[in-house]
């Protein structure tokens, strides 16, 4: 039964990753999110239901569109296992709780940010929005008590404030103000291991970071725009599911 429970999950969570691909494609665009084939982004040829088939298609096909044998990015069956791994890592830590849909309803839309701001480097409203109403429910859901929920938004307020704060001083160079609220829900999501969560967040981006510098031609000037709404989700995600805690590692550390 459980799992039949995690296929089912896992199965769910990639085809509602490609579906917001689909939508994160066509925001802005004019085109609608329910209605229109898709095409393939080179040849413009409608695609066939048999080339859709979330992560099967892609290996299938071997990468290529089958229509003009152009790759395809890899990044549309990395989010579709990503969303079902994380379908099944949220059953297994929630259960069949009333919070469960709410926090899958996160997850999803937090993709579609995350996805949105690999592709334009900025996080649309209407996202944003949706997905902090969502972690609010959810942070609200999986609080053992009021006193919980109340300490989580405090310290998820700070976190929001302290990135608000590197972007007025840096004047928009170090992060989008947009990355406030994203972390704000992110820490209601991630409750008492918001903090970890937010240490992680900068730690994953400093080691990426430092690899792309590493990678720039000698002596290159050109500034290097990179999304930080990725290692936001990845740093508080880390912390939810893992509970690893480096406060407590320091603390029991023995000093001499």
């Amino acid at each position: 039964m459980v799992l039949f429970a995690y296929a089912t999950l896992f199965v769910v969570g990639s085809i509602l990753a490609s579906f917001v691909g689909v939508v994160v494609s066509r925001i802005n665009t004019g085109q609608g999110f329910f209605t229109g084939r898709s095409r393939c982004d080179a040849c413009n040829t409608p695609l066939t239901p048999l080339t859709l088939v979330p992560i099967i298609s892609y290996l299938t096909l071997r990468g290529r569109a089958h229509c003009c044998g152009t790759r395809f990015s890899p990044l549309a069956p990395l989010s579709e296992l990503l969303l079902g791994g994380l379908f099944v890592l949220a059953y297994s830590t929630l259960g069949l709780t009333m919070a469960l849909p709410l926090m899958l309803l996160s997850l999803t839309m937090l993709l579609a940010l995350v996805l949105y701001d690999f592709a334009h480097q900025i996080l649309p409203p209407t996202l944003l929005l949706t997905f902090v109403v969502a972690s609010v429910l959810t942070g609200y859901a999986i609080a053992p008590s009021i006193a919980a929920f109340s300490k989580a938004l405090l310290v998820a307020f700070l976190i929001a404030m302290s990135l608000a704060l590197i972007h007025f001083l840096s004047r928009g160079r170090a992060m989008g103000l947009s990355d406030a609220p994203l972390a704000f829900g992110l820490a209601l999501l991630a409750g008492p291991a918001a903090l970890p969560g937010f240490i992680f967040s900068f730690w994953i981006g400093a080691v990426i970071g430092i690899a792309i510098l590493a990678r720039r031609p000698v002596g290159s000037r050109m500034m290097v725009e990179v999304p930080f709404a990725p290692y936001l989700a990845a740093g508080f995600l880390l912390a939810y599911f893992t509970q690893w805690n480096p406060f407590a590692l320091i603390a029991s550390t023995p000093i001499h």
